[in-house]
């Protein structure tokens, strides 16, 4: 039976460009498991947006002398323009910058406050007597006190994973160069974890043994080892949500606390723009839906252990649209980072590959290809150019691109252009498509546990498979003493192909669409379906949404018949030269 399916994806700070790192940690496996559970025929719902009100944006506005919204739109611009090129179908991709995201996130503060989970304190916080302001927790940077690492932020650690009190760092300083720091007090609203921390605890404790040991285990001792105490959910800031409360004019959320909110903001802002206002429901208070947050390993603790408590505190209310209990995330399956030629990826260095520029000179699939096996689901990774190039060549061009075009060029010329009729299938080529069919059994099931480098390697197996056939049969031979044969084989192998072209679509969408095209179907693999870049004129901003209609229930081997016309291929991927190696090398550190 069909179940709805919530992909909530990391939501990337407007403040710089997206590079491979960041797309191989959450944008990509998301885009993966929705295409897969679309073609599966479950009712997928994929939201996300740009995070507008982040500390990262004020810093870089800080620097350019610029606005945040100037920088934010921008930086909002481009990231639309990636997922478009790059075929990342978000159902609906937006902002927080919007009425609605504004509307939501104060709700969602004053149902914790009339919950009881929000207190006021009057709490120390750095202060720049420089800029005569106090600092956000992101501005201020030092060693970390309980890991040592000495790039730690203000409010949490990236080497060590924890949550942070940014006046306990060692040897702080701020992000603009100003050393005149000092503690002042100011008031703010926290909210309560140590009241939720034993709900916090057992949801964390019960039936997650399909979470990644990196995500569960930090999670657990933090909650439970480290144990959870107070965090403001408040700043003296004076770009983004505002406090809704008199007398509160000069503060706003603090960014952690209201951007993960817009998992719930844009689902509500999806279903307002497809005139069913409540449709949002069947992804939020449906027993049966499995939500599942794609992000990386930096933001483990905003999503296994803050967002729950956020969601566990306001569902205790009755009498208004978010008194039902939502549904807290099935599993947070958060990726490690992927690094550059041995080093840590540095936009300010300019030590990245960048995603529209990446995508732009070797094509989407081929990016989505190397992301795709190279993934840091459980370690990181590390890009590559010469194994960039490599896989390219030795997998993508000769294990599955060249599969594509002998055989289909080879029916072009000898059948007509049409699928050849086997008359009797051999035991041979009934071994190899029952192979075949099998095989979307366990890849859909790696897909499910988001094992996507598993998952891939799995169909290039199967693709390996196809290729060791056509050595044993040698149809381009036979049919000069055997058409019979032939003709099995060639069948056979359109046949695998045709469901190999199912399988390997929700990684590599680009070429599985144009070799639908090639094997005589009509209209697109993934049915009625667009991605947009649209302006909203309510909001006078840009959105992404895609629209699909028709796709489901193809996630199911092949039933091309016999006598379909066919078409002359082309290439479906480019080999790449070695030169590209040296010459991708000289680029980064410019």
């Amino acid at each position: 039976m069909s179940k709805p399916i919530l992909v909530a994806v990391a939501w990337p700070y407007a403040n710089a460009e997206i590079h491979v790192g960041n797309i191989s940690g959450a944008y990509l496996p998301a885009d993966i498991f929705a295409r897969y559970h679309r073609l599966l025929g479950n009712q997928v719902l994929m939201v996300s947006g740009s995070d507008a009100h982040g500390t990262p944006i004020t810093v870089r506005a800080d620097s350019e002398s610029k606005s945040p919204e100037e920088i934010y739109s921008h930086y909002h611009e481009g990231f639309l323009k990636l997922f478009v090129d790059l075929g990342i179908t978000y159902d609906l991709f937006t902002t927080t910058h919007s009425d609605n995201h504004f509307n939501v996130a104060q709700t969602v503060f004053n149902r914790l406050l009339e919950n009881g989970f929000l207190y006021r304190e009057i709490e120390q916080q750095w202060y720049s007597s420089k800029s005569n302001r106090f600092l956000p927790d992101r501005y201020i940077e030092g060693t970390c006190y309980l890991c040592g690492y000495d790039e730690a932020r203000g409010d949490q650690c990236d080497s060590c994973g924890h949550i942070l009190d940014g006046k306990k760092l060692l040897q702080p300083r701020s992000k603009t160069g100003d050393k005149s720091l000092e503690l002042r007090e100011t008031e703010h609203y926290f909210i309560d974890l140590v009241k939720l921390s034993d709900q916090i605890s057992h949801y964390l404790s019960t039936d997650k043994s399909h979470w990644r040991a990196n995500v569960l285990k930090p999670s657990l001792y933090t909650v439970d080892e480290i144990g959870l105490h107070g965090r403001a959910i408040t700043r003296d800031l004076d770009w983004g949500i505002p406090v809704p409360l008199d007398g509160w004019d000069d503060k706003c959320l603090y960014v952690w606390f209201e951007a993960v909110i817009g998992y719930l903001s844009a689902s509500i802002e999806w279903a307002s723009n497809n005139n069913e206002p409540f449709s949002w429901h069947q992804w939020w208070y449906n027993d049966d839906c499995l939500s599942y947050y794609f992000i990386g390993k930096d933001n483990i603790p905003f999503h296994a252990v803050i967002w729950p408590a956020e969601l566990i505190g306001v569902s205790q209310l009755s009498g208004d649209d978010l008194s039902t209990k939502l549904n807290l995330p099935y599993d947070v399956p958060a990726n490690e980072f992927m690094n550059l030629e041995g080093e840590k990826i540095s936009g300010s260095r300019n030590w990245a590959v960048w995603g529209l520029d990446v995508v732009e000179r070797y094509g989407a699939d081929a990016v989505r290809y190397y992301l795709t096996v190279n993934m840091p689901e459980t370690k990181d990774t590390d890009w590559s150019w010469s194994d960039f190039q490599q896989r390219n060549n030795d997998q993508l061009v000769a294990t599955w691109g060249n599969l594509v075009n002998r055989v289909l060029n080879f029916a072009y010329k000898n059948f007509d252009a049409k699928v050849p009729d086997p008359k009797k299938l051999r035991n041979e080529d009934q071994t190899l498509l029952n192979t075949i069919n099998q095989g979307f059994d366990e890849i859909g099931r790696l897909i499910e546990l988001v094992k996507m480098r598993q998952a891939l390697q799995e169909a290039f197996r199967l693709a390996s498979d196809v290729n060791k056939y056509l050595e044993d049969q040698a149809p381009w031979f036979t049919i000069k003493s055997d058409l019979d044969a032939a003709s099995k084989s060639i069948y056979t192998a359109l046949r695998a192909i045709d469901s190999l072209k199912i399988v390997f679509s929700p990684f590599l969408p680009f070429s599985s669409e144009q070799l639908h095209v090639y094997l005589g179907y009509k209209g697109s693999l993934f049915g009625d379906q667009s991605i947009r870049n649209v302006q909203d004129k309510r909001w006078s901003r840009s959105l992404l949404e895609y629209s699909h209609k028709g796709a489901t229930g193809l996630w199911k081997p092949s039933e091309l018949p016999v006598g379909q016309e066919i078409h002359k291929p082309d290439t479906l991927f480019q080999k790449l030269d070695e030169e590209i190696i040296e010459q991708e090398m000289s680029r980064l550190g410019d």
